[in-house]
């Protein structure tokens, strides 16, 4: 099948091809140059081609266990200026990749293309570095990181420099460009090659995994370090030599701007992620992180060191901020599309004809042997000094060796700035097939044998704690998910999905991460013990979520009560809109004179085209009914809002028309509609339709259809339509915390009162203990509608019962009878049946209230009243005996 679409799809793009190539030879034989047009023309279509055939490369290197950037490179061989690139054809004469003008082997286009293509690569390389890793296990891993570095770097410089009178004809010393360019490409390690084998042998936690892990990263950074300096050290070199006065001072600074950069940038990852999550929308803030890494990429080029430097402390800041995996995930199509550019061109660069060469040939072998060999060695011994064994030491050296990416990204920096020449460029790629062909064969081999790979067992206990909770089939299981990202995110948190295929999940805000495994039907959790209550109290909110939907799948499908909810405005507020935007007194008709639904709405449509509103009547008659049709507009308490969508209005409009006497207009609840208001919005471009809805809805409340309905003139209903509601005073909340940067844990005294404390509870039933709370919240002035409160709280009573275990019950609901989250807290010692998880009677009572958006930190105000409510904490609440001495117990820590 793969095949065949392959064998189509390239005669359908020949087809394609044919005319437009004739035209384009056409095109540029009468031009006699080459314009801008056709520079552009051709890098189009060298991207294109790019794209396509580095993916081939990919999957072919893949689908062989080879890393897929590998394949890409050597895709870009194939077609590139040296091989079938050159080939000229029908339409282009001079082939597709022909060599640019100016002698450079791509054209500047191309070039500039693969230099961003650098920095997106670099950016994501450090967002995906582990920094909590990288710390934890920073001794050994440095150790042996350290240990391979300075072993690979001078393996590699002295390598260069023995074989340098053959390669150039000259014997160049150690610190000629060529040996401390192929010393620093040494270093570099790619550690994805070594995780898929540590992933698909399940040794990722195992102490050589963890190990390589964290070495590979030091390793890294310590090569980017190493790169900063040696950049440092080639710009201030003379033709004379070396000063190495200057190199030592020019040395400093590159080193000094990397960590000073590295060390603020880390310092401010908080506030750059505020600043990003400023923007507000997920790929806005994706696209804004890659501009930063863009203009630090440029600065640092201009300061002296290379711009993938710039672009990786920029994704090292980030990676700590609760933003990593969303800008990871929206830049992956950039990622995806880029990246590719970048090793192909790589490959492009290669000759052929070098790379045939037998002396290219056999240096690269030997380089790649001396590269091998100085990662072995130079990791695997510190290994044996830090209670590895052998085994252990050999598994950490092979782990250690491959190398492909930040290899060929700074071969690639090299060749750019001058520095090494396509025979080099050929040995390093030689190096890196060489690597990362024989290191994974014999890492696999090494752990074929399940021995341990240390000397003495390695102990200590993890900071972190896990929590696991068994669903009856997968499917509940995974609605469960469903429901618990939504409750999480109205924290504040960022929930990523990190693999579909593994079903693994990733919870982020400030200095929280909680992982996330669905592993059959089980939901595993892993989380500072700190934020165990954190997780406790969001699952048992999803419970109740799944609950919630549970029942309402059971029911029936009732529109009126839908319909019914579009008057139901809750606390007065200002107007969403200035209804004097668009009703004046020429749109107003205070006696109307139709008595039946047509000729009501037939009078409010000509009102507005009389006033000059309507291009077209019947066009506007035709989308009212299309509307009334599918269901009538008929409200209740007397109003009608007839509306639809047409382009026979420019912008939104509308008429009032009253009819004391009523019409009947199919209202939902069987009475005759008296105000009516008629509006119009275009279909081909936004309109505030809903808004316009909602405001008429907030001013047509109880007392706003009574003042309109004994309006006497027009001029009258339009003041009341446009004059601002009355705001319901409320008493002024206290000032509520700000939601970032999320401290470890929240202060109760911000949001329990000692007015609203009580120690004498008399209540016997649930509802009366809930009647009691509210009733302390009411009388402080916390409370807009009582009523409203308690049907938020007993409705969620309902879903699932909130009494907890060892006599603790957490009743909470959401509403917007309440201007922040708010609590109360009550005793009852003889205890009353609540319905708790245990079923003891239940003694301690906190209710807890928030708004209906979930803007404050419920979950964690939960996660604290549990924390404060332990075995002391809740013989010290019974202990109480006044309201003061109560508050006290809750709020002293």
């Amino acid at each position: 099948m793969s095949k065949y679409v392959s064998k189509h799809a390239v005669i359908i793009l020949c087809i394609f091809a044919a005319p437009v190539a004739a035209f384009a030879s056409a095109a540029t034989a009468e031009a006699g140059e080459v314009s801008m047009t056709h520079r552009m023309m051709m890098l189009v279509i060298q991207l294109g081609l790019i794209l396509f055939v580095a993916k081939l490369g990919n999957l072919l290197f893949e689908r062989i266990r080879m890393p897929g950037a590998l394949g890409e490179l050597i895709a870009g061989i194939v077609i590139g200026p040296f091989a079938l690139g050159r080939l000229g054809f029908y339409g282009f004469p001079d082939g597709l990749f022909a060599a640019a003008e100016s002698g450079a082997v791509i054209s500047p286009e191309l070039a500039g293309m693969a230099a961003v293509a650098a920095v997106v690569l670099l950016f994501h390389a450090g967002l995906e570095t582990d920094l909590k890793l990288l710390l934890r296990y920073s001794v050994v891993g440095g150790i042996v990181g350290m240990g391979g570095m300075f072993a690979s770097f001078f393996g590699g410089a002295a390598t260069v420099m023995v074989f340098s009178k053959v390669l150039f004809g000259e014997q160049l010393g150690l610190f000629a460009p060529p040996c401390l360019m192929l010393g620093v490409i040494t270093t570099a390690t790619s550690v994805g090659i070594s995780a898929r084998i540590l992933s698909e042998k399940r040794k990722m936690d195992s102490p050589e995994g963890v190990t390589i892990i964290s070495a590979a990263v030091i390793d890294d950074v310590l090569g980017i370090i190493l790169l900063a300096v040696i950049m440092s050290i080639l710009s201030a070199a003379g033709d004379g030599g070396v000063d190495w006065g200057r190199v030592g001072i020019v040395a400093g600074k590159a080193v000094g701007v990397w960590l000073g950069a590295t060390v603020l940038g880390l310092a401010a990852s908080s506030r750059i992620s505020l600043l990003l999550k400023w923007f507000g929308e997920r790929t806005s803030i994706a696209v804004m992180a890659l501009g930063l890494a863009l203009i630090l990429a440029g600065l640092f080029e201009e300061a002296g060191l290379a711009m993938i430097i710039g672009a990786y402390v920029m994704g090292l800041s980030l990676s700590t901020a609760d933003i990593r995996h969303v800008i990871a995930e929206k830049l992956s199509p950039i990622y995806i599309f880029l990246v590719p550019v970048f090793f192909c061109t790589a490959g492009m660069q290669i000759n052929l004809t070098v790379l045939s060469s037998p002396k290219v040939l056999g240096f690269g072998l030997i380089y790649a042997l001396v590269a091998l060999g100085a990662k072995v060695f130079g990791c695997g011994l510190p290994a044996l000094a830090a209670n590895f064994n052998l085994r252990g030491a050999a598994r950490i050296g092979f782990g250690m060796a491959p190398r492909c990416e930040v290899a060929l990204i700074i071969a690639g920096v090299g060749m750019a700035a001058g520095l090494l020449g396509p025979e080099i460029f050929a040995a390093v790629v030689i190096m890196v097939v060489v690597n990362t062909v024989i290191a994974p064969p014999v890492m696999m081999a090494l752990y074929r044998n399940d021995a341990t790979g240390v000397r003495k067992a390695v102990g200590g206990e993890k900071a972190e704690t896990s929590l696991s909770f068994d669903f009856p089939t997968l499917e509940m299981a995974e609605f469960f998910v469903g429901k618990l990202a939504p409750i999480f995110e109205a924290e504040g948190f960022f929930v990523h999905q990190l693999s579909r295929e593994h079903r693994l999940y990733q919870l982020r805000k400030g200095s929280s991460v909680i992982d996330l495994h669905l592993s059959g039907t089980a939901l595993n959790f892993s989380c500072r013990q700190t934020d165990a209550a954190l997780v406790n109290a969001g699952v048992h909110e999803a419970l109740a979520a799944v609950e919630r939907a549970v029942r309402a799948l059971k029911e029936p499908l009732d529109s009126a009560a839908m319909r019914s909810r579009l008057q139901d405005v809750g606390p007065l507020g200002p107007a969403e809109l200035n209804l004097g935007d668009y009703l004046d007194v020429r749109m107003i008709k205070r006696r109307l004179r139709g008595s039946t639904k047509a000729e009501i709405i037939d009078e409010l449509l000509d009102l507005l085209d009389r006033s000059g509103q309507l291009t077209d009547v019947a066009a506007a008659r035709e989308a009212v009914w299309e509307r009334e049709d599918s269901m009538s507009t008929g409200l209740q308490y007397g109003v009608a809002i007839p509306h639809g969508k047409t382009d026979a209005v420019d912008r939104l409009v509308c008429a009032v028309g009253l009819r004391p006497r009523g019409v009947d207009f199919k209202s939902m609840d069987g009475k005759p509609s008296q105000i009516f208001v008629l509006t119009l919005s275009p279909k081909s471009k936004p309109a505030p339709h809903l808004q316009f809805m909602s405001t008429v809805s907030r001013i047509l409340n109880k007392n706003g259809r009574r003042r309109v309905l004994a309006a006497r003139t027009a001029e009258v209903v339009l003041e009341e339509f446009t004059a601002p509601p009355p705001v319901t005073a409320t008493p002024a909340p206290a000032p509520a915390p700000k939601p970032e940067p999320m401290p470890r844990q929240l202060s109760l005294a911000d949001y329990i009162r000692p007015a609203c404390v009580t120690t004498q509870l008399t209540a016997t039933t649930k509802a009366g203990v809930i009647a009691e709370l509210i009733g302390l919240l009411a009388d402080a002035g916390c409370l807009i509608d009582a009523d409203a409160v308690a049907d938020a709280v007993l409705q969620r009573e309902e879903q699932l019962s909130t009494g907890m275990t060892d006599g603790v019950a957490i009743p909470h609901g959401r509403t917007d009878a309440v201007e922040r989250m708010v609590c109360a807290v009550g005793v009852k010692r003889e205890g009353l049946d609540f319905g708790s998880a245990d079923g003891r009677p239940t003694r301690i009572f906190v209710l807890v209230l928030t708004t209906t958006a979930g803007a404050e930190p419920y979950l964690q105000f939960v996660a604290s009243i549990m924390a404060a409510l332990t075995d002391d904490g809740r013989r010290r609440v019974l202990a109480a005996r006044t309201g003061p001495e109560l508050y006290q117990a809750l709020t002293a820590r």
